[in-house]
């Protein structure tokens, strides 16, 4: 099957609602934030696989904030869309939402961008149609993944500089203040 050239946001557009359950809860009796990513990861792949018309992998997360924890008995939603599409990548834009069904109220409790690759049958990356942007709001959201894509690599050149060339002798000081010591016979 040939896949399109183009397809728009909403093609890839997804939401999935879940209750949370007691199986769900940690200690504290607050839902999992690995379950909650586990969520965020589903719907990144469904959308991803809506648009591109294919298998595809998550090969990173930006930034997962937790604003707000989620309770047993709330109906989680996640919304997803493709915000973004390179050659085989695709930026998937994911809020998450918590609604408590008794009090009628809901709040965002996540957002987070997955970065997806489709891959071909050979498990190799393969190209993706194009992003068809249909509103403001579609367009800010590429331009603002084209920005965090360039800063994430701004960020990535510069910590490597920075551990290239870290001299631990004379950085020392940068841990004064800091909660931690350095046990006897680390340094002769």
């Amino acid at each position: 099957m040939e896949r399109p050239e183009i397809r728009p946001v909403r093609y890839s557009q997804t939401t999935i609602t879940e209750l949370m359950i007691p199986a769900y809860a940690n200690f504290g009796g607050k839902i999992h934030g690995g379950f909650i990513l586990s969520l965020m990861d589903k719907i990144a792949y469904a959308c991803a696989a809506k648009h591109s018309g294919g298998y595809c992998v998550t090969v990173s997360v930006d930034r997962v904030d937790f604003r707000a924890p989620v309770e047993v008995g709330e109906l989680v939603s996640l919304l997803g869309s493709v915000n973004y599409v390179g050659n085989s990548s695709m930026v998937v834009g994911i809020r998450v939402e918590a609604e408590n069904v008794k009090l009628g109220t809901t709040r965002h409790t996540n957002t987070s961008y997955f970065t997806m690759v489709a891959k071909d049958e050979q498990a190799q990356p393969t190209r993706v149609p194009r992003l068809c942007l249909e509103s403001r709001d579609q367009v800010r959201r590429y331009l603002e993944a084209i920005k965090r894509i360039e800063l994430r690599n701004r960020f990535q050149t510069e910590l490597d500089d920075e551990k290239s060339q870290l001299n631990i002798e004379t950085e020392l000081h940068l841990l004064e203040g800091h909660r931690c010591e350095i046990a006897a016979g680390v340094f002769p």
